[in-house]
């Protein structure tokens, strides 16, 4: 969901909120220049557990929702690629 379509001055990838979460939480994104941008959950051994974006998109900040309500307790790592651009973080779901 764009949330700003005001051009942003940097790539950048925000901490989810809330962390730690059960089961739903929401990632906020900037992306200052169109660009393929991948959005990606993986687990604490760095299997991939969900897509989340995978589209090419125009410069704005974005929020993205992430139900986890299938997925077990535990660390997980969100990824951004976008512009050749990359950051990961780290989110915690308790159950």
């Amino acid at each position: 969901e764009l949330l700003d379509g005001a051009i942003p001055g940097a790539f950048a990838l925000e901490q989810n909120y809330p962390n730690p979460f059960n089961p739903s939480t929401t990632i906020r994104f900037s992306v200052a220049s169109a660009s393929e941008v991948s959005l990606k959950v993986s687990d604490v051994l760095g299997r991939e557990m969900a897509t989340l974006v995978n589209e090419t998109m125009t410069p704005g900040t974005y929020s993205v929702k992430w139900d986890a309500g299938s997925y077990p307790s535990g660390v997980y790592f969100y990824t951004i690629r976008a512009g050749g651009s990359q950051e990961t973080r780290r989110m915690i779901l308790t159950k």
